[in-house]
């Protein structure tokens, strides 16, 4: 699976015009996260079927990129953000986008889409899959 970045106009409609193309693809989004700045915003969304995904955001357009995907489970608390960060820099990962995915025992799920999984997953440790407790 991999994230979507889509860079959207920030204008009224825009969203809803992205994930209704990907809507009529029969295509479910289980993950989103969006900001904007100035003119244009990335949106960062994980889809049930990417293939369907592409194929939507294609046929409307959408300016959009793809990033390999790794989930982590950091512990609720100050700094462990910075740590996961810093681990994957110093590893020479690229970091894409963040989207929360939850938070489950004391953690703080979330969906890091990055230049390399496997470099990802191999920094982040045992932070990388399920939150357990």
């Amino acid at each position: 699976m991999h994230l979507f970045i889509v860079t959207a106009p920030n204008q009224p409609g825009a969203l809803a015009t992205i994930l209704e193309a990907i809507a009529q693809k029969g295509v479910n989004v289980t993950t989103i996260g969006a900001a904007t700045s100035g003119d244009s915003g990335p949106i960062a969304l994980q889809a049930n079927d990417d293939d369907s995904a592409r194929a939507a955001l294609q046929g409307i357009g959408a300016s959009f990129r793809e990033a390999d995907v790794v989930s982590a489970w950091l512990e609720d608390k100050p700094g462990t953000l910075a740590d996961a960060a810093r681990r994957l820099g110093d590893a020479g990962v690229n970091i894409e986008a963040l989207v929360p995915i939850g938070m489950q025992g004391g953690k703080v799920g979330l969906l890091i889409g990055v230049d390399n999984a496997d470099a990802a997953k191999a920094a982040l440790g045992d932070l990388v899959g399920a939150a357990s407790g």
